[in-house]
Order: structure tokens, then C-alpha cells, then sequence
């Protein structure tokens, strides 16, 4: 790996295994290529079988991809390899598309040099009765390779690595095991519903994996910062089996930057390091030392300081009296009423301009939903106070659409036709394809044509509704369909010019003052990240436009989390009726109501998610002292 990776391996103070940080989510997966392309050449060189531990999941895949680049266009062999996968479903017939022997024949063996004997898969359909012999065997075989060189890892959202689930003892060896309900509802994606998820599976055990002599473990994204927190700062503990990995003298954890939010390093970075004390600094600084202590911001004291490893701040800038008074006004000048704006009024400290009184608002959607969902206070608070709002909807969102809902509708215009004997034959057609394939599909097996058309049509109906209910008129709702998304998958297709230019002409055609984007990288599934670099990238294009020299970027949060507060820059409070009313649009989706295909560990319905989020973050800003509000929406502005 690079220097970089090197020389991490020493202990930083609260992390208890040794970890680096890359910017981004490429840098690493290319990292943890070449170590694994070091280990196979320096067993190469010693006459030996290089033995591997590989994982599944959408984590490794990069890895992969860069080890497939590495073996084509750079010569690395894979002849002296051996690799031991972590898991398999069980039940599962090997060639399912959930398999993880299919995976790993699409993701990396089939493109490589591996002999098809060398690659280990546990076998999801041995006979129960069988199950203790072959796990013994699959130790066994591992044990007569010589012992795994190096173990590639991701972690679950329950901190399971392999499939040792919480509760899982440190000297656990391959077995059968049930899976944990978030694990499940994780794989939900997978499997099309949680009713067609395996309830148990085989994994190698914690002792099997801790016996490999170089283990890393590979986090992406933000939706992995809090078990990444728990894993490397808190205990050692089998509710979080992850956490074993403190215990080995050979670890690794890679992580990108969204990863490593919750780690004390990047939340209280002044308790491990000389920081900058500039205005952002200081904000985090306070605002943290307020949570810690319970305390509003004006309740401060020098002691608190003092205490809390704060004093350099209060050794350069005098006593708390006067930090907290910055602070506390940085923070009530993030609040407003007028997301675009206050007409005729000093703006000198709010954080929208006063002009133009009328602005043109692009609000870009992901999903059908997230607008509502998201900024849904906001977005009927722009449209009640006269400013030209535009929605762009980026993707379909079809793969969301659970088959009964689809297949209710298809029911209802085959049912109609016939009724009115109405005989537009392409259209029956499509519907009766699409039942005709509903009738027939297996779990897990991607959507027809036709019926991803039809569920395309169902978010898009609800969205309109949307914003029918908003009163957004209906030549402002723009349905982009991305073509990266029309996969029929939930692994989509990179983004290509195409995306960009899409995003792009939409952007020409409004002109807008105000873009509002998803912001939410917490998004499991990526499709938010993805829409937010076409975003980014139309954006970047066209900045040099004259009409983009006027326009600001705000950015939300969506279901998954909500911005630190400390980075907040706009706060739009909401009534309770406001809150009433942003539910009540939600509800617009009834297709994501009521069993929504990609619920997630979180049990909760969107606008529940919401309305929890938006309450927290108004009684956050009243904990730190600042006015009580029914809820709050909140924005970060990217300054392009």
C-alpha cells in the first residue's frame, strides 16, 4: 500500500486499531488492490501459494475491479493464489443470483488467472444433517493451504464481519449461524423483499478470521461512521464482533472520509492534535463542549473550558463570556423564515440574499420522494412565499416499487380496457407482459422492461401529486430518468455525459438563483451520492455562465441523517402545522408506504424518519440555548 498507509500503522490516541482515511471512496479499494497484489508477488517470489480471505458485498468490488485492471494491463498472476471466502446464504443453490460464488465468479474469478479449484465458496446447499462435517472441512482446508496470508473484511451496520453476528464469541469457528434481523432487512435490495432473505447462513468464525496473519477492514460511505466509531473507540465486545479486531497484532481498517465522521479525530480533533482555531473550529469546538456538558451555549464557563481540553482556545481569545456570544450569534444567524430570501430587508446576516425578491428555485429530487421528505417544509415555504420553484426528479425510482403495488395497477388498466373495450393494443400489451412476467419472477430476478416502465409510472404519478399538494405548477416538474439508474438493479451503471447533460440542459433551461441538492451521503444504496456528483459535475461545467454567477447551492439531508450542527448554515423552522402538512405531502407516496421495498434496518416509515429528524435538529438548537421550534429542515451551501 502507499506510505501513507505505512506509516499508519501506529495508534491514534482513541482509535484502538491502527486506521487511515482517504478522501474518497476510490483511493482505498486502490490501496487495498496493491497490498493484496504485494502479497501474491512476495509469495511468488518465495515459491509459495499466496492464501486469501475475500469478502462479497458492494465494499470489495472496486478492490476487485482494480486487481482484474492490475492482472490485465500489469501482469499480476493469480496462479500461486488461493482464496477462502468469509460466507455464503444458506440455503442457496449456487448459481442464484444472490450467491456469493456467483458474485465472486462475476466480480473477479472469471476475469483473472485462478485456478477454479483454488477458490473456496462455502456451499449453501449441503444437507443440513452434513452442515458440522463441511464446516470442520472448509477449517481444515484453510489450515492445509498454510493459513490465510491476509483477510479482506467489510462490517455490517451491526458490526458483524463475515456473518458472526452480535453475539458471536471470539472463538467461533465456521458454522451455521442465524442472521440478525438488520442484517435481513440490509439484504433486503438483494432479495427483492425481506420475506425471500435466507434467515440463516454459513461463516467463517471470529477465531478463523483472527488467525489470518494480515487482516484490513474496508469501510465506505457515510452510513458506516457510527459502527466505525463503535468498532475502533468503544469496547472490545460480542454484541459488536468487529470490535475483536482490536485484539489482532496485524489490522488495518481503511475507511474514506465519510466513514470516519463519527471518529473522535474529525469530531473533537482539538483533543488529539494542535488544530486552527478559525471560525468553523470554534463553532465545532463550542457546540460540542455544550453537548458534552449539557449546557446551553451562554451557560459556559471558563471551568468548562478548562476541563474539557479547551483552554488553548480560551488562552487565545479571553474568557468564555465572550467565545459563547460569538458563537451564539453564528448559530441564531444560520435560523431564518425566508429559505429564498427576505425581501427589502438587511441580509447582511441572514443566510439567503434579500434579491432578487423572486427567485428562480431548482430543487433536484433523487428519488420521486426526497423532496418531500427531505425539504418538505422548505419547498412549500418557497413556493407560499412567490418564487418560482421548479422540481427536477432524477431518477425513476422503479426498482422501489413493490410487485403487488405494480401489479394492482396493471390490474386496474387491463380491468378498465376491458370494461370500456377500449382496444389500444400496445398499451394492453405492455400491462399484460408485465403481469405475465410478475406471474413467473423469481426472487430476486430483475424487473422486465415493462414492468419497470409501469412502477416508473407509478412514482411519477405520485410525484405530481406532490406537488400538485405543494402547488408547484405542472410545466415546472421536470422527470429527468437518468439513464446510470435504468439498470433495473440496485448495482447501477456509472455515471456517463449522458447523466451530465441531462442534469445540465435542465439547469440551462431554469436559470435558477437557488439549487437545492441531496446532500444525504448516508444513502446505503449510493443513489443519492451518484445524482449529487452529476450534480456536481453539470455545475462545474456551466459555472462560468452568466446566469450561474447568481445562483447558490444548498444542500439537504435526506431519510438516512441529518447535517452536524455545527455545519449548518441555513435552519428553516417549521409550525407544527407546517409539520402536519410536510406528513400529509409525504403521504402522496403511497406506493413507499406500508412495507417499502428498501426499508433498511430502520423500521420506521419516511415520514416518521422525517419528522423525527426535523423535531431533533429544532431541539438540538433549543438545548444550545436558542428559540423552541416545532421542527427544523437544514441546509449547508457548496460554494462552487
Amino acid at each position: 500500500m502507499t506510505a501513507e498507509t505505512t506509516l499508519a500503522n501506529k495508534h491514534i490516541s482513541f482509535e484502538k486499531i491502527p486506521t487511515v482515511i482517504y478522501k474518497d471512496a476510490e483511493q482505498p479499494s486502490v490501496a487495498v488492490a496493491r497490498e493484496i497484489a504485494d502479497i501474491i508477488t512476495q509469495a511468488n517470489a518465495q515459491g509459495r501459494n499466496a492464501v486469501l480471505g475475500l469478502a462479497t458485498g458492494s465494499t470489495p468490488k472496486k478492490v476487485y475491479k482494480e486487481l482484474i485492471r492490475l492482472h490485465r494491463e500489469e501482469g499480476l498472476s493469480f496462479k500461486n493464489v488461493i482464496t477462502f471466502n468469509l460466507d455464503e446464504y444458506y440455503p442457496l443453490e449456487q448459481e442464484a443470483m444472490q450467491s456469493y460464488r456467483r458474485y465472486m465468479k462475476e466480480n473477479l474469478f472469471d476475469y483473472i488467472d485462478i485456478a477454479p479449484e483454488n477458490c473456496h465458496v462455502p456451499d449453501g446447499t449441503v444437507p443440513q444433517e452434513l452442515l458440522k462435517v463441511y464446516c470442520d472441512n472448509y477449517e481444515k482446508k484453510i489450515e492445509e493451504a498454510g493459513g490465510l496470508d491476509f483477510q479482506l473484511l467489510g462490517i455490517g451496520s451491526n458490526g458483524h464481519i463475515g456473518f458472526n453476528e452480535p453475539g458471536s464469541h471470539i472463538n467461533s469457528i465456521t458454522r451455521l449461524i442465524t442472521l440478525d434481523f438488520v442484517t435481513r432487512a440490509d439484504a433486503t435490495s438483494e432479495f427483492g423483499a425481506l420475506a425471500n432473505v435466507p434467515k440463516k447462513a454459513i461463516t467463517m468464525g471470529v477465531s478463523t478470521i483472527l488467525k489470518a496473519k494480515r487482516i484490513i477492514l474496508l469501510a465506505l460511505g457515510e452510513h458506516k461512521a457510527q459502527i466505525i466509531h463503535k468498532a475502533l473507540e468503544g469496547p472490545v465486545t460480542e454484541f459488536i464482533p468487529a470490535s475483536y479486531l482490536q485484539g489482532h497484532s496485524n489490522t488495518l481498517v481503511v475507511i474514506d472520509e465519510a466513514a470516519s465522521a463519527e471518529l473522535t479525530r474529525r469530531k473533537a480533533p482539538w483533543l488529539i492534535e494542535n488544530v486552527l482555531w478559525d471560525v468553523a473550529m470554534i463553532k465545532k469546538a463550542v457546540i460540542h463542549l455544550a453537548l458534552a456538558v449539557g449546557k446551553p451555549i451562554l451557560k459556559l464557563t471558563n471551568n468548562d473550558y478548562n476541563e474539557n481540553g479547551l483552554s488553548e482556545l480560551l488562552a487565545l481569545y479571553g474568557q468564555a463570556y465572550d467565545i459563547n456570544i460569538k458563537v451564539f450569534n453564528w448559530l441564531q444567524h444560520t435560523i431564518t423564515g425566508w429559505p429564498g430570501g427576505k425581501p427589502n430587508a438587511d441580509d447582511t446576516n441572514r443566510p439567503e440574499r434579500a434579491n432578487p425578491a423572486v427567485k428562480r428555485v431548482l430543487i433536484f429530487s433523487p428519488h420521486p420522494d426526497d423532496d418531500i421528505i427531505s425539504m418538505g417544509g422548505t419547498f412549500q415555504r418557497l413556493v407560499d412565499q412567490g418564487h418560482e420553484v421548479h422540481v427536477a426528479y432524477q431518477v425513476s425510482g422503479n426498482i422501489a416499487v413493490a410487485d403487488d403495488e405494480a401489479l394492482r395497477f396493471i390490474e386496474f388498466v387491463v380491468d378498465f380496457n376491458k370494461e370500456f373495450n377500449i382496444s389500444d393494443n400496445e398499451v394492453i400489451d405492455i400491462y399484460k407482459k408485465a403481469g405475465e412476467f410478475l406471474n413467473r419472477k423469481e426472487s430476486g430476478e430483475p424487473d422486465s422492461k415493462e414492468l419497470r416502465y409501469i412502477k416508473g409510472i407509478i412514482r411519477r404519478g405520485e410525484a405530481k401529486n406532490t406537488c400538485r399538494f405543494v402547488g408547484v405548477r405542472p410545466e415546472n416538474i421536470h422527470f429527468l430518468n437518468l439513464p446510470f439508474y435504468e439498470t433495473g438493479l440496485v448495482e447501477k451503471k456509472p455515471l456517463g455525459e449522458e447523466d451530465y447533460r441531462i442534469v445540465m440542459d435542465v439547469i440551462e433551461k431554469v436559470k435558477p438563483h437557488q439549487i437545492y441538492a441531496a446532500g444525504d451521503l448516508a444513502d446505503p444504496h449510493g443513489t443519492h451520492k451518484v445524482c449529487l456528483d452529476a450534480i456536481f459535475e453539470a455545475v462545474r461545467r456551466l459555472k462560468n455562465e452568466d446566469f450561474m454567477k447568481d445562483c447558490w447551492v444548498w444542500l439537504y439531508k435526506g431519510a438516512w441523517a441529518e447535517w452536524d450542527i455545527d455545519l449548518i448554515e441555513m435552519a428553516v423552522p417549521m409550525s407544527p402545522d407546517q409539520v402536519q402538512k410536510k406528513k400529509f405531502g409525504i403521504f402522496k407516496h403511497q406506493s413507499q408506504k406500508d412495507g417499502v421495498v428498501f426499508q433498511g434496518s430502520d423500521s420506521r416509515e419516511f415520514w416518521k424518519r422525517s419528522e423525527d429528524r426535523n423535531r431533533a435538529t429544532a431541539e438540538l438548537y433549543n438545548n444550545l440555548g436558542l428559540a423552541e421550534y416545532a421542527a427544523m429542515e437544514a441546509f449547508v451551501r457548496w460554494k462552487f
